[in-house]
């Protein structure tokens, strides 16, 4: 069967929820009917068919052709199947994820990824600020999952993070990793002050030292490590990066001793 494929005609007159459109939520379900699915988010109410030009059949493998920054909550929730935005997403793509893989082809707005507790979430271009963290009011933010972005990441990447994987290519802004409460960040392209601030648990991976720690780290020597051994290996072998990151003995700091102070932030010799 042909990919289920939604063909943008126009830029939306409103922000819109694509939340209804994924693989477990389509299946099933006729193309009339998609059509009629109400994804406008003000008091005009946009349908499917007022935004997309509907074709193929197959609701495992979905395609959004042509992006905007107002193309909200792509994927939100999915379990299985495929998705893939040709073009750029608004905010809080992947949001909720539990499986399956979602890909945008070009920028994602604010907090993609937040929540994500399985699955595969890779941006090519570049993502806003708060990636993988949680809204407001939530304790936690990403709880498991792979979460690739091959561009650049905003300020408060993986902040509260509890679960899973986070690769940023190009650089990410300040405080990355704060609050951290577990889970494993790897930014490639340099980090903006304070990595880490705050964080309780986990493993921050930078390719240089940043442009400022926080006071409140210790530093720990280069001891040997196979933990950094280990995942070289594996950053290579998911094909998210092409040679190590660490080396076999990288600069270790110990924080954020503000509070639990059980984690660390590695960055080559």
């Amino acid at each position: 069967m042909k990919a289920l494929t939604f063909t943008l005609v126009a830029e939306p007159a409103e922000r819109l929820d694509l939340s209804p459109l994924t693989p477990e939520r389509l299946a099933g379900i006729d193309r009339r009917d998609v059509e009629r699915i109400q994804i406008g988010m003000t008091k005009h109410g946009s349908k499917v068919g007022d935004i997309f030009r509907v074709a193929g059949s197959d609701p495992t493998n979905i395609v959004f052709e042509g992006g905007s920054t107002r193309l909200d909550l792509v994927a939100q929730g999915m379990r299985g199947g495929s998705v893939r935005l040709v073009g750029n997403a608004g905010a809080q793509a992947g949001r909720a994820m539990r499986g399956g893989k979602l890909t945008i082809e070009g920028n994602a707005g604010p907090h993609a990824g937040s929540g994500m507790r399985g699955g595969r979430l890779e941006i090519t271009g570049n993502a806003g600020d708060h990636l993988g963290a949680p809204l407001v009011g939530e304790l936690a933010g990403m709880n498991g999952g792979v979460l690739i972005v091959r561009g650049k990441a905003g300020a408060f990447a993986a902040d509260r993070m509890r679960r899973g994987l986070i690769a940023v290519l190009k650089g990410s802004g300040d405080h990355a990793g704060s609050r951290m409460i577990a889970g494993t960040l790897v930014v490639a392209g340099g980090t903006g002050e304070m990595p880490g601030y705050l964080m309780r648990r986990g493993s921050i991976l930078l390719d240089r030292a940043p442009a400022r720690m926080s006071p409140s780290f210790v530093e720990c020597g280069a001891p040997e490590s196979v933990f950094a051994a280990i995942i070289d290996r594996y950053l290579i072998a998911e094909g998210i990066l092409k040679r190590p990151l660490l080396g076999s003995a990288p600069r270790k700091y110990g924080g954020d001793n503000a509070v639990l102070g059980m984690g660390e932030v590695l960055f080559p010799r």
